[in-house]
């Protein structure tokens, strides 16, 4: 029998029609095994949000043969926990007994076949414990897949890169396995951590096909840069083997000059982009940062740049 599925999406009920379109997307989903969907509703009334997705609330059913049906719901809830992005997550898995979660930010949308393959994928491992998926970033007009080259994420390449493909969106792990840590600020960060753990247990099985479309034009996180700046001390703080890889601690300190660059915190920003070349001479944030923080650059017309070619800073 086929593992039962529990979504949890997030929102603020700010993007009703990003909202339906989420959930719509989880329903449709043509795994051969009971789903529900659990709509978290983060610092305010779920009754709004409830009325923007009426038409999914009813109970559905999916045929899946002769004879055979599987039942699809959905439920609108408040936070129960802290505020912020953690908290609504772990509401979310607090309130389901599927066997397995997933998540699915409120902008973002899951494609066919999506769940079915990662299921697949988890099937064959036994003891793999977290699933991913690549993305297929859209900005604009553009859409940019992005791939990991590999069917499993270690530890080691989250130390050396972010692995953007490891997105929240495309996370599918054994429920009781994993919860978000609340202390992340701001819920900077609270992603990358929760793959980093799970990594150090079990490598993650991960398939390496487009199945999910993540929006980063609507991220309502990407300008907060004082967030940012505390998302990734906090991360460094946790796992100080952030520090060990050159290429990944250069990353991060490439980051952490360009956030404080773009709030106009010269100092900082040259300290940060001094660590960065120290740490690995060509980390290409390290300039950038210090063209931004001289004013030549705005840190938002960099954003742009690279969200066009479906990368981040």
């Amino acid at each position: 029998m086929s593992p039962s599925v529990g979504v949890v999406i997030p929102t603020r009920g700010r993007r009703p029609e990003q909202l339906r379109s989420a959930v719509r997307a989880a329903l449709g989903q043509d795994h051969a095994g009971a789903m529900e969907v659990v709509v978290v509703v983060d610092g305010g009334d779920p009754a709004p949000v409830a009325d923007q997705v009426a038409d999914l609330l009813a109970g559905r059913t999916l045929t899946v043969g002769p004879g055979r049906t599987l039942s699809r719901g959905v439920r609108v809830m408040p936070n129960r926990l802290s505020p912020g992005l953690p908290g609504t997550r772990n509401t979310g898995i607090a309130a389901l007994d599927t066997d397995l979660v997933a998540f699915c930010d409120d902008d973002d949308q899951w494609l066919p076949g999506k769940i079915g393959a990662q299921v697949a994928a988890l099937e064959t491992e036994p003891d793999a414990e977290f699933s991913s998926c690549a993305i297929e970033v859209e900005y604009g007009s553009r859409r940019v897949p992005r791939l990991a080259g590999t069917d499993r994420i270690t530890r080691a390449h989250l130390l050396r890169s972010r692995m953007v493909m490891a997105h929240s969106s495309t996370f599918l792990f054994r429920r009781g396995a994993f919860w978000v840590d609340e202390s992340a600020p701001n819920g900077q960060n609270e992603d990358w951590d929760l793959v980093l753990r799970a990594a150090e247990r079990h490598p993650i099985v991960h398939v390496d096909r487009p199945l999910v479309r993540v929006r980063w034009g609507a991220s309502l996180y990407v300008t907060r840069w004082a967030d940012r700046i505390a998302g990734l001390e906090w991360i460094l703080a946790r796992h100080p083997d952030l520090a060990v890889d050159p290429r990944g601690a250069a990353r991060v300190y490439g980051q952490l000059a360009f956030h404080h660059a773009a709030l106009g915190r010269r100092r900082e920003a040259g300290r940060w982009a001094w660590r960065a070349f120290a740490a690995r001479r060509g980390e290409p944030r390290a300039p950038i940062a210090l063209a931004v923080a001289a004013g030549l650059v705005s840190a938002q017309t960099v954003l742009s740049t690279l969200h066009h070619r479906g990368h981040g800073i």
